[in-house]
């Protein structure tokens, strides 16, 4: 059974930074892709950034030059870090192992 677990969300000010993570079980990282996704209340979810089994990454526009994808194999997790948080990064972060998802980690920037 594949599981998907993501921490490190909370409060932070605008400009400041957050490392996600989503620790896989059941599953190798590195075997697909795996992606960060985040929604917030009434929008469809958006994906934020994907790292490639190979490990190519990509990013959505809007966190482009902000944002790193990031994967430790030897401990089975992929991280997201975002800098300079900005307050419509406020939303809650997925991972997703297609098809498998985590039950998201919230992230709320504010002052």
């Amino acid at each position: 059974q594949v599981e998907l677990v993501e921490s490190g969300g909370g409060l932070v000010q605008p400009g400041g930074s957050l490392r996600l993570s989503c620790v896989v079980s059941g599953a190798i990282i590195s075997s697909a892709p795996v992606a960060w996704y985040r929604q917030v209340p009434g929008k469809e979810r958006e994906l934020v950034a994907i790292i490639a089994s190979e490990g190519t990454t990509h990013y959505t526009d809007s966190v482009r030059g902000r944002c790193t994808i990031s994967r430790d194999n030897a401990k089975n997790t992929v991280y997201l870090q975002i800098d300079t948080l900005k307050p419509e990064d406020t939303a809650r972060y997925y991972c997703n192992k297609s098809p498998y998802w985590g039950q998201g980690t919230q992230v709320t920037v504010s002052s």
